[in-house]
This record gives structure tokens, sequence and C-alpha cells, in this order.
């Protein structure tokens, strides 16, 4: 199971990577595991302020939609276009490639509250 060590994680099954005060989002690879091939990511939230925990989207998989959960609060600035055509690489490359969303943070200690790697494994048993 790949959990990156750099990275926040959240009960929800999202990546967090902070850079100043704007985080990149996407699934972990357990959520994509879980979740099985990728066939849409739908975010209509972009140029929209949301709170830590709000939905910001869905993810669509051949058996199932899943909620996306904002991880910390802030503007959603930019979606991954690329996901438009190519939905599969949140499977393939979900910590590269398939990253979702950049938040411009408003609360940076938010980020502190996050998961870390060895408490995200914990929580997904792995």
């Amino acid at each position: 199971m790949n959990i990156p060590a750099n990275l926040k994680y959240t009960k929800d099954h999202e990546w967090v990577s902070i850079d100043g005060d704007v985080a990149t989002v996407g699934i972990t690879h357990f959520a994509q595991k879980e979740l099985g091939d990728i066939v849409y990511v739908e975010v209509e939230t972009l140029d929209q302020t949301l709170e830590k925990d709000e939905v910001f989207g869905t993810v669509e998989a051949v058996k199932t939609v899943s909620d996306l959960f904002l991880p910390m609060s802030g503007e959603i600035i930019e979606f991954n276009d690329a996901l438009e055509s190519k939905p599969e690489s949140v499977n393939s490359d979900p910590y590269g490639a398939g990253w979702m969303i950049k938040v411009k943070v408003s609360n940076i200690a938010e980020y502190d509250s996050l998961l870390s790697s060895d408490s995200y494994k914990e929580l997904i048993g792995a």
C-alpha cells in the first residue's frame, strides 16, 4: 500500500500536500483501490470558498459514486482538467497525475489536525 510520508491524510481517504498557502488534494491509493475503476471526477465548486469537511465534488467508479470532502477550509482555485479525459489517472497515479484540486487555504492551522502517514496507516489497518 502506497502511503507517502510527506503527505497528510483525512479519515475520508483524501491526501493533502501544502505549498505556502495552497493545498493540493486527491484521494489515496487505498480509496481508489476500494472504489475500483474511476470513470468520472466531478468538481462544480471551482472558485468557491468552502469550509473544512464540506463536499467539493464527487468521484464516480464503475460500481459507486462517492462524495469528496474538503480537508481544509479555503477557495478552490484549480481543478485538474486532465481528469476530464483521463479519470483513470486517479487509479494509476493517485499521488501524481491523479490529483484533483488546489485550494487557497484560509486556515493553515487545519493542516496540523490532519493525519500523519502513520496515523492513516493505522486507520486503514495497513
